[in-house]
């Protein structure tokens, strides 16, 4: 019996959200390992190290103790006091359990903002390069993404004049991340000062200053958040963070944002009516990662320097590729038009991406996916041994084309 294929009418917001411009390149690189391809990824935002046993050895403790219920939507009071010790330690930010929303990871703290704070016809100020989920989230909150692009000779920094000139009486956000994904660079206390000066004319734009990578930094100057460098910004500023990057915990997906208590309270509203309350094992190992032995950080950061030190060097040596130093997260974010203007066949990045896939078989991500065309992200969350091979197979690409 013939039957009709039933035709979907998608909703319009989803429509407006664009296909990363990565998806080709992974499913590409899938497919070439399922041909037997040896194929190294330098594209992953995940540290390659297992998490910490004591983390875990809590997760499992929880489990034996049948903590596997429901818990409150905003995360439990245990966890939410000890986020509250660690932003007055790390940060001599003062929050109250009130202020503070954990969620299913530092993705749903931006997305909860977003719902919660956004009307049709706001405006949300994003520097480029920025992260790739920022844009479509704040599209999918009814807002319109106002893009300040930076690049390579502005150290990927945007300026206090950049951002006094993109703000309008439509600014509701303005976001900011530090150390940056997929930069790595980090704004100085000065740089936020200076910013803050901006800010504080316009009391009625919200901050969100995402410092997922906050403990991921090796420059002289010790990380800074902009509500502890500008504390007449606390109540315009959401400060938010996660346990995946520091404590290698991207699976456990937890991440916490604190604010003013009227916006964590809708920003908790909204979560109530998606996922509700974040796993419950997973925010007892949070609370272990936040409150117990933090030395396992200190071995990432050590390999992660190496690492940094290594690619960066190896990348300036490769003719038509160019990088800066950075000061923290764990990636180089490599200016690669001239060998896009240089190589046969290639005529932006995505297609650069596509190539190397092709003809080296290393993996990375295409500037354009993070709002800089004409860049590549390199993660080097991976063994020295794959970064050393992947740039040897780059370097001896490029030195044939």
């Amino acid at each position: 019996m013939a039957t009709h294929p039933t035709k979907i009418n998608l909703s319009n917001r989803v429509q407006l959200v664009k296909p990363s411009a990565t998806l080709a390149i992974t499913a590409k690189a899938k497919a070439l390992r399922a041909e037997g391809k040896d194929i190294i990824g330098l594209g992953a935002g995940e540290p390659d190290f297992d998490t910490p046993d004591h983390i875990k050895n809590a997760a499992i403790q929880a489990i034996n103790d049948g903590f596997t219920k429901y818990t409150a939507v905003g995360g439990t009071p245990e966890l939410k006091q000890v986020v509250c010790d660690k932003f007055k330690h790390d940060n001599s930010l003062d929050y109250s359990p009130e202020q503070v929303l954990v969620s299913s990871g530092g993705k749903q703290s931006f997305y909860n903002l977003c719902q919660a704070l956004l009307n049709d016809g706001d405006e949300v100020i994003i520097p480029a390069p920025y992260w790739v989920s920022y844009p479509d989230m704040v599209i999918l909150g009814g807002a319109t993404p106002v893009i300040i692009s930076t690049g390579i000779d502005e150290g990927f920094k945007i300026s206090p004049e950049q951002l006094k000139a993109a703000i309008t009486d439509k600014t509701r956000l303005m976001v900011l991340n530090t150390p940056s994904n997929p930069t790595g660079v980090t704004y100085t206390r000065a740089d936020l000062a200076a910013i803050g000066e901006v800010l504080k004319e316009h009391p009625d734009i919200i901050i969100a200053s995402d410092d997922m990578y906050e403990h991921i930094v090796w420059s002289d100057e010790p990380f800074c958040t902009i509500a502890e460098v500008c504390p007449y910004l606390y109540d315009q500023t959401v400060t938010m963070n996660g346990v995946s990057k520091a404590y290698s915990m991207t699976g456990w997906r937890i991440g916490y944002a604190a604010g003013p208590k009227d916006l964590i309270a809708a920003m908790t509203k909204i979560q109530s009516q998606s996922t509700s309350n974040p796993c419950s094992i997973s925010q007892v190992a949070a609370q272990e990662a936040l409150s117990g032995d933090q030395s396992c950080i200190d071995t990432m950061l050590k390999a992660f320097k190496e690492r940094h030190d290594f690619v960066v060097d190896a990348v300036n040596a490769i003719a038509g590729m160019q990088a800066l130093p950075s000061q923290g997260a764990f990636y180089t974010f490599a200016n690669m038009q001239t060998l896009i203007d240089q190589t046969e066949g290639v005529s932006d990045d995505v297609e650069l991406a596509d190539y190397i896939l092709s003809h080296a078989e290393v993996a990375l991500v295409p500037g354009s996916a993070f709002g800089a065309p004409g860049y590549m992200r390199f993660s080097f969350a991976t063994s020295m041994d794959n970064l050393q091979e992947a740039i040897s197979r780059l370097q001896k690409l490029f030195s044939t084309t």
